[in-house]
């Protein structure tokens, strides 16, 4: 790795250009510091700005190859007098027992032994019809026909909500049924939940929206789109309490203009879970003092956790819960993410108390889908206004992809051993160990600490590596964080994304431990430890 001299710096010190820099969403900086990054050809570019993982789950996809070739023979068994290449819709009458056949006959196609352990799980545990629930599989791999009904089909939702209640609720559902909406990822999730409080006169413009900070920086843009226009209430978590909400933040929720709270847990970019401790209180707060209070809870690092209790849990009347696939089963091209929400929440609950006005708007608007608009639940509302309403009978996750959804969430439930889970956190946590060796520091993860992210808190390294005075200096450079980065990708070819695009306070960076190998975080460590040592050099030489 070339060394620099200390005064690289001076190509950035354009103070427009900084500001401008400065001004840019994280993943929008990211593009730039790309561009600078890959400007030597020579080099190559690490890029561990964007959580995008380099794992993923072979198995359940294995299992949905393997079914697809059922799926078609099923398919062409309705025309089989006609031309190759020409099928009809599968017909469920013993469909179980030709599917039987089929394993039996390719005993070690990898994949099979999954689908019929599937279909034994979810009539064993589930309570399913075997034929029913392997129907609609076959049903939803060809995409023949539209998803029915929109918001989720009847069997995968059942699979749904088992793995949530698995993964997010500790392994028991709370007081009520949840119903599922599945998504086009988790961010068309958040787009949706936006949307839907809005058009519902749930959110308003000038109402306040609480966050957890630091968070995954969409959810700081979203609310100050003129299409909003909220004020952001920022509750503040604690570093030095390894990144849990202090009571004397949650006590802003106390606040009667708050009308929601949002979080992401564990969290983006600390990577951090809320102990128990911290939902008690929220659970407490909202039971007491704010019954009303809608709380968005993002915990799509959930499955990187160990023990994770949701929001969902602590306080299911109020939560409505968002979870992505991507991350944990390396499926962000499959675009899967869901919306849970618990049968009896407070936003229908809220609905019902819209002022007149609203209710007769709400009315006309909803009118083309039911009789009852008053009665027309807020995720059927999701579902309608995420197809501008006139189009909620061609609404829903496409087939396939509900398909694969489902696979995964069996791959979870059916995991008796956690070999998967097991894998895929000691892959990133032993990356965060590398990442920090490497600069020289050891590391000291905190038991509620995730590992999927890590924040370079380059005020904290450089007085772990130099001193409290040099921690002093680099504290009294304010736009040290974006300095850093831009040297660190135009001398290494190393992209990071800047902590003060997710809201954190000290000059940092959040790495993602996710998308590359542990000799590439080895790369990225000593670069980072270069860098610190070459301001180290400026600081002694009392520039």
């Amino acid at each position: 790795m070339e060394k620099k001299p200390a005064d690289q710096d001076q190509s950035f010190n354009r103070e427009q250009d900084l500001t401008a820099l400065a001004a840019l969403s994280p993943f929008e900086l990211k593009d730039q510091l790309i561009a600078l990054a890959s400007s030597d050809t020579e080099r190559l570019m690490l890029n561990a700005g964007r959580g995008n993982p380099n794992f993923l789950a072979t198995l359940p996809r294995r299992a949905f190859l393997a079914l697809g070739d059922f799926a078609v023979s099923e398919s062409e068994r309705s025309y089989s007098y006609l031309d190759s290449g020409f099928g009809g819709l599968p017909e469920q009458q013993g469909m179980l027992g030709r599917f039987n056949a089929f394993v039996v006959n390719d005993p070690q196609r990898v994949g099979l032994p999954f689908l019929r352990s599937a279909v034994s799980y979810v009539h064993d545990r589930l309570g399913l019809n075997r034929e029913v629930f392997l129907e609609e599989m076959v049903s939803a791999f060809l995409g023949c026909i539209y998803p029915t009904p929109p918001r989720v089909l009847p069997q995968t939702q059942e699979v749904l909500r088992a793995y949530l209640e698995q993964e997010l609720l500790g392994g028991s559902a709370p007081a009520g049924t949840f119903d599922v909406f599945p998504t086009e990822g988790g961010t068309a999730a958040m787009s949706y939940v936006f949307s839907s409080l809005a058009v519902n006169g749930l959110l308003v413009p000038g109402d306040r929206i609480a966050l957890a900070t630091p968070i995954f920086s969409p959810y700081l843009e979203i609310p100050r789109l003129p299409d909003y226009g909220l004020e952001v209430v920022q509750l503040a978590m604690d570093e030095s309490q390894d990144w849990q909400l202090p009571e004397s933040e949650l006590e802003k929720l106390l606040d009667p203009a708050v009308k929601v709270f949002c979080l992401v847990n564990p969290s983006n970019p600390p990577s951090s879970k809320q102990p128990q401790a911290v939902l008690d209180r929220l659970s407490r707060l909202v039971e007491k003092e704010r019954p009303d209070l809608i709380i968005i809870t993002d915990d799509v690092y959930a499955t990187f956790a160990d023990d994770f209790v949701s929001v969902f849990a602590a306080c299911p009347r109020n939560t409505l819960c968002v979870y992505s696939f991507s991350k944990y089963f390396g499926a962000t091209g499959w675009r899967l993410g869901t919306i849970a929400l618990q049968q009896e929440n407070v936003i229908d609950e809220l609905l019902q108390s819209l002022p007149r006005s609203d209710k007769e708007r709400l009315k006309a608007r909803y009118s083309s889908l039911t009789t009852d608009v008053p009665g027309l639940k807020f995720i059927d509302r999701l579902v309608a206004d995420s197809r501008s309403v006139a189009l909620n009978h061609t609404a829903g996750l496409s087939g396939p992809q509900q398909l694969q959804m489902a696979l995964f969430a069996l791959n979870g439930l059916m995991d008796r051993l956690d070999r998967y889970q097991d894998a895929a956190k000691a892959l990133v946590r032993g990356r965060y160990a590398t990442l920090y060796r490497s600069m020289g520091v050891t590391p000291d993860p905190n038991p509620d600490d995730v590992g999927y992210y890590s924040l370079i808190d380059l005020q904290k390294v450089g007085g772990l590596l130099y001193g409290s005075a040099f921690r002093d200096w680099l504290t009294a450079r304010p736009d040290l964080g974006l300095r850093f980065l831009l040297r660190l990708a135009t001398e290494t070819g190393v992209v990071l994304l800047p902590g003060e695009g997710f809201d954190v306070v000290a000059p940092s960076a959040r790495v993602s431990l996710a998308n590359l190998t542990d000799f590439e975080y080895r790369a990225i460590g000593a670069a980072t430890r270069h860098i610190l040592e070459d301001y180290h050099r400026t600081f002694l030489a009392g520039s």
